[in-house]
């Protein structure tokens, strides 16, 4: 008969400084022993956006090397588990508590995580390389979306991806935002043939930066909190649209969760003009829960 082991796990929500708000995520600070098989069904048993297990670094570059998984598959990059671990790693004692910057080993590859000090620490990670793709129809985007085609802007829908494929759709207004929705059946419509998976954004500009909403029916999240592996490309697609400035050290912030109750903030700080260095983006974190699973 298999010995059953205990494994255990913090719960914290991410981009806010308040519990239940913000972007929820577990983390199983030591994953070693956790077996491959248990991982998708474990981030599917706690039905959390993400889910994060922590194991080794193969770099030498690296504090730790971690899996990031949503109820339905692993992602080789995402930005609210990336700040949530590298929260979860000082705390453990993991990384030395007065780091300023390390990195996490990620199936995208290192990604580099800034901390700014104060009473709650702000976590910023550096996003990877945006890849700009297709522009979409923006009538079809409407009618997926269940908004009118002059509820949008006149950017044009189009492909982004730092790891995370996403296509953004600008609204006129925090009305039509709030009216938009995303079903499986439309992201598929909207994208066409195409055989990647991918979510939607769909956001209005405001004058401290952006208020958002997310879909991702693809990845097993009908709409996400908060996240961190768009908010980098958005702000790309922002400003190469005017819709914000470009100016070398801007920080601005994304309000996203909002209309299902999660309110969270995204800040973001642009490096170099028109975010020609990067973009980064950082959000505080707040504890929630420590727990065991016995498998």
């Amino acid at each position: 008969m298999n010995s059953i082991r205990s494994y255990r796990y913090r719960v914290v929500d991410v981009f806010t400084e308040k519990p239940l708000e913000g972007n929820s995520l577990a983390v199983f600070p030591d994953a070693s022993h956790v077996e491959e098989v248990w991982m998708q069904r474990i981030a599917r048993e706690l039905n959390l956006s993400e889910t994060v297990f922590v194991f080794p670094a193969t770099r030498p570059d690296c504090a730790a090397r971690v899996r990031i998984f949503t109820p339905a598959k692993e992602m080789i990059f995402a930005g609210h588990p990336t700040i949530g671990t590298a929260f979860v790693l000082l705390e453990e004692g993991m990384v030395a508590k007065n780091a300023e910057r390390f990195a996490l080993e990620e199936k995208v590859g290192p990604v580099t995580v800034r901390v700014e000090s104060g009473v709650r620490p702000l976590i910023w990670l550096s996003t990877p390389p945006v890849k700009y793709g297709r522009c979409f129809d923006r009538a079809l985007s409407a009618q997926v979306l269940g908004v009118d085609v002059n509820d949008l802007l006149d950017a044009p829908p189009q492909f982004l991806s730092a790891g995370n494929p996403t296509i953004f759709v600008a609204l006129k207004n925090r009305d039509a935002v709030d009216r938009a929705h995303l079903d499986l059946e439309g992201v598929r419509t909207l994208k066409g043939p195409r055989a990647e998976e991918l979510c939607v954004v769909v956001f209005t500009p405001t004058p401290d930066g952006a208020y958002t909403r997310m879909f991702a029916p693809e990845y097993g999240i009908a709409e996400d909190p908060a996240t961190g592996s768009s908010t980098g490309p958005l702000a790309l697609f922002m400003i190469h649209h005017g819709l914000v400035s470009g100016d070398a050290g801007k920080r601005f912030v994304s309000e996203q969760g909002t209309k299902m109750g999660r309110r969270s903030i995204l800040h973001v700080h642009v490096l170099g003009a028109n975010g020609v260095d990067g973009v980064e983006v950082g959000g505080h974190v707040t504890n929630v829960a420590e727990a065991t699973m016995k498998l």
